[in-house]
């Protein structure tokens, strides 16, 4: 123990060793010695010097900690102090005056000593499994560790524990530890762990740490939370950034209805703290990240309309037209409201009817047009909005035409202020800034829309009292050939070129005006700046799209005379030259790469995303257009005819399909409308069937049971007492009766009828039958077939004769009930005469009485069962008619056949005779057949006479 006090700085005599040398000591007692305590004692020695001596502990003692690692692993504390200790050594987190001295060396330390570490993957492996160890002096420090390595060198740990058994799933536990502190580093540790790996961001999706970690977010007070809840959302963008299935795995667990509450902000928005500012500027990241427009469209547009039923979208709205809010999250919700709108029409119309919690109520997209177009409003702001009405114009046809509505003069409204208004303010406003955002968001309400474009040609503006007013067409080319500032004039030609484009009623009201042609040619001949490039070659752009949609209707601006002047006054490969400056600009491939303007200053402001589109899509085309000649135009032309025509006939055959496919789905929703009636008809029929059946089995007990009274009413027949309410029920019951006997009478002379239509129906069909046996053999299927008919006649009659002996039952059974009303006849007669003993009959006769109401229901039944029976035999009388009319058709055609067979018959007979005569002429004896037939007839005679002697 002298020599380790000597290191800790105890009194010794001699010279003190160097730091190498009293590590390499600690060294050799760390690998030598064999009892616990030294090598525990040994290993604090190293920790403690590890800061200092990092270099010296690194390249001296970590293989010697490490076998501590892998042997001592039963004591937790010198584990922990060779954790602490490899940390030390590895991690690039000094204190601030040593980073000041050896800012040089840091770096590199680290990343030498973490690549001699991983170089045996089993050293990584173990550290896994320490960090499974509940211990907090094992656990803390294996966590900062792995952290450290995966911050020095990502890439390689990351695939070691990819590949290490549940190596992943083993570091999700830290999620659920109790102690904040390794939960909090465990956050930071699945940080580094996540960093752009795809294969471990969806095994930690998977193991649930998207609940998890909402849970702590919930847990620490969302947006009002502390440094953990910015590690975790660090964490989930990490797992969801560019990260599909991940992304899908958010939204269909839910988890975007529970990012709601972190946006629920009070009235009092004032002094909001750094860490409440960066907690809700990254969760309004963690909503781009699922709705960011680089993302699947489908995928986009599922998490827009979650977030719509969830009402997340409408309480970024809330925060958007809220008060106090910092202008760095306003800019930020600006930016995601835009978004969350981006293409989708549910959303995009909810934005349109945000209202602005002002005296009176003003729309959300009036008044952020109306921090875009103040100058006074911070930069990035403005951005912000102009991206937002950008994003809400996006495929909206609708918000398109709203706002164009705007502008036209038999929807302007004096009294309030408009979109369009501030559009035209801003649009001829002395700030460059307002120009350009004016023009491009005016571009965005004319995209892909060529009805708003030939309607926008109808607003006039008033330039000036006493002047007429212009068209706004004009206006632009006006205030371009006053040569204004150089993000002005881009704005307006950015305008211009996007209204014209494919639009030829526009080109020929610009070039109506007999000052653009020249003015455009004059900008691209000269031979400028580098700054006035831009312009030229959007100059150019703008006469090209002239030039490829004119319809030629002016004669003096058609397209062959636009070509010849190109080519005289600027020259063809001048103007392609001047016509390429645009995609060749920096800032023109610096918009085109997202849809987000972003832009580092106002100068930088020149190029629009969706205008880099129509660049890319009219460059080519134009440059064909200029060296095309007028036949080439004109077969052009022709050819387009042609496929405007094909596409007509393709619209029609279009909208043809679509009517059939609309008649074909209502056809399939009858045909399964008929077969769901169908099924509950049948169902109803065997209910009712069966029903029936429970009917006459009742009514055969009561007709027992009323048998019995009968001769009991008859025994005492003296002592019946009635009053007057029984009798006038018995009298109704009598007639009712009578009417039952009515129905019956009436249902018998129907099946009557019925008999005697099918007994005419048999005798036709025997008919027919006899009819058939007469003709030749080949007729012998249709015999078969009318032998086949009269069995279902036999079957049908015998079912009629069925019916009419339940029907003559059931009539004994009302002669008898008639019989037994009349026996209580007499004694209603004297109903007056006793009513002193009536108590103890009454009840009889009561129940009497409800027992016949039931036999008269039985009996209603039965008549609804003689109509079905009735019915049926009415479709069979159908049947058998058909059949009929079947028969006698085959009748007629067997008769056709027969006569065909006598024509046969006598052109044989003809036939026969000549070659008798020929056989005469020949001198062969022929026998004629009326000998023959005469010798037959009279052998039959004889024959006939010797039975009649007999």
């Amino acid at each position: 123990m002298s020599f380790l006090w000597g290191v800790m700085g105890g009194p010794s005599a001699g010279p003190q060793p160097s730091g190498a040398e009293t590590i390499q000591k600690l060294c050799d007692r760390v690998a030598s010695s064999t009892l616990l305590d030294d090598r525990r004692d040994a290993v604090r020695a190293l920790k403690s010097l590890s800061k200092k001596y990092r270099l010296e502990v690194g390249t001296q003692a970590m293989e010697h900690l490490i076998h501590v690692l892998q042997t001592d692993r039963s004591d937790s504390e010198i584990i922990g102090y060779a954790l602490d200790t490899l940390y030390n050594v590895i991690s690039n987190d000094l204190e601030e005056e040593e980073q000041e001295e050896n800012l040089t060396k840091v770096d590199d330390l680290g990343s030498q000593f973490t690549e001699i570490f991983i170089k045996q993957q089993e050293n990584v492996t173990l550290l896994l499994t320490l960090v499974e160890e509940f211990d907090f002096h094992v656990r803390w420090p294996g966590v900062k560790l792995l952290t450290s390595l995966l911050k020095q060198q990502g890439p390689q740990v990351q695939q070691i524990i990819l590949v290490s058994p549940m190596g992943v799933s083993r570091l999700m536990d830290l999620l659920a530890d109790s102690r904040e502190v390794i939960r909090n580093d465990g956050v930071l540790l699945l940080q580094q762990l996540t960093k752009s790996n795809a294969a471990i961001q969806k095994i930690v999706a998977f193991e649930n740490a998207f609940e998890r970690l909402l849970d702590i977010i919930t847990e620490e007070g969302n947006s009002d939370g502390g440094i953990v809840v910015e590690d975790c959302l660090l964490l989930l963008q990490n797992l969801l950034k560019n990260n599909n299935s991940n992304q899908n795995f958010f939204k269909e667990g839910s988890y975007i209805q529970r990012m709601k509450p972190w946006f629920e902000v009070g009235d009092d928005n004032c002094g909001w703290s750094a860490q409440k500012v960066t907690n809700l500027h990254l969760m309004l990241q963690l909503v781009r990240v699922l709705v960011s427009p680089t993302n699947p469209p489908g995928a986009t547009s599922s998490c827009q309309k979650a977030m719509f039923h969830c009402g997340l979208l409408q309480q970024l709205c809330t925060i958007l037209m809220a008060t106090g809010v910092p202008a760095d999250i306003l800019t930020e919700t600006i930016n995601t409201v835009s978004e969350v709108i981006r293409g989708c029409q549910m959303n995009q119309d909810y934005f349109a009817s945000v209202n602005a919690p002002s005296n009176p109520p003003r729309p959300a997209i009036v008044v952020l047009l109306m921090s875009m177009v103040n100058e006074r409003q911070p930069f990035v702001l403005r951005c912000a909005v102009l991206y937002c009405f950008q994003c809400f114009l996006y495929k909206n046809q609708k918000g398109q035409g709203e706002i164009v509505s705007t502008l036209l003069p038999s929807t302007i409204d004096g009294n309030s202020v408009s979109a369009g208004q501030l559009l035209c303010g801003g649009l001829f406003s002395t700030d460059s800034l307002s120009n350009w955002c004016a023009a491009v968001a005016l571009a965005h309400a004319l995209q892909e829309n060529a009805t708003l474009k030939e309607q926008l040609l109808r607003v006039q503006l008033a330039t000036s009292i006493g002047n007429p007013p212009v068209s706004l067409l004009q206006q632009c080319t006006n205030i371009l050939s006053q040569g204004s500032k150089v993000q002005t004039r881009v704005g307006l030609l950015m305008l211009l070129c996007t209204w014209l484009s494919n639009c030829s009623i526009a080109v020929t009201h610009f070039l109506h005006n007999p000052a653009n042609i020249p003015f455009l040619t004059g900008q691209i001949a000269e031979n400028l700046g580098e700054e006035e490039q831009l312009v030229q070659g959007l100059c150019a752009l703008l006469l090209g799209i002239s030039i490829y949609y004119n319809d030629n209707s002016l004669e003096n601006y058609r397209k062959e005379k636009l070509k010849q002047l190109i080519e005289k006054r600027i020259g063809r490969e001048n103007f392609i030259e001047k016509l390429g400056f645009i995609s060749k600009h920096e800032l023109y491939s610096r918009a085109a790469q997202k849809p987000q303007p972003g832009f580092s200053s106002p100068e930088h402001m020149m190029f629009d995303h969706e205008f880099t589109k129509l660049v890319k899509e009219l460059e080519g085309v134009i440059s064909k257009a200029i060296y095309k000649s007028s036949e080439e135009d004109k077969k052009e032309e022709e050819v387009k005819k042609t496929l405007e025509q094909h596409d007509n006939i393709v619209t029609q055959y279009k909208k043809v399909i679509r009517e059939q496919d609309q008649e074909l789905e209502e056809l399939k929703q009858r045909v399964t409308t008929l077969m769901s009636q169908n099924e509950q008809l049948q169902a109803t029929v065997t209910q009712q069937v069966s029903q029936i059946q429970q009917h006459k089995d009742q009514y055969n007990l009561l007709k027992v049971q009323l048998g019995k009274d009968t001769q009991h009413h008859n025994s005492h027949g003296d002592t019946f007492q009635m009053n007057g309410i029984q009798t006038e029920e018995v009298s109704k019951l009598k007639e009712e009766l009578e009417e039952w006997k009515n129905k019956h009478e009436l249902l018998q002379g129907q099946i009557r009828e019925k008999d005697f239509l099918i007994e005419k129906l048999k005798s036709s069909q025997l008919e027919i039958g006899t009819t058939e046996l007469s003709s030749q053999s080949s007729r012998s299927g249709g015999l078969e077939h009318n032998n086949e008919l009269q069995k279902e006649l036999e079957m049908l009659r015998s079912q009629l004769q069925l019916q009419s002996v339940e029907i003559s039952q059931l009539q004994t059974e009302n002669q008898k009930l008639r019989v037994m009303n009349t026996t209580a006849d007499p004694v209603l007669g004297d109903s007056g005469a006793a009513v002193a003993n009536s108590s103890e009959l009454e009840g009889q006769l009561e129940q009497e009485i409800k027992e016949l109401k039931s036999e008269v229901k039985a009996l209603s039944e039965e008549k609804e069962s003689l109509k079905q029976h009735l019915d049926s035999s009415s479709s069979t009388v159908a049947i058998l008619q058909d059949e009929k009319s079947k028969l006698q058709q085959e009748v007629a055609e067997s008769k056709k056949e027969q006569d065909d067979l006598l024509v046969l018959l006598a052109d044989q007979d003809q036939k026969l005779s000549a070659l008798k005569i020929k056989l005469k002429d020949l001198g062969v004896p022929v026998e004629d057949e009326d000998d023959i037939e005469s010798g037959d007839q009279g052998d039959e005679d004889e024959d006939v006479e010797e039975e009649e002697q007999d």
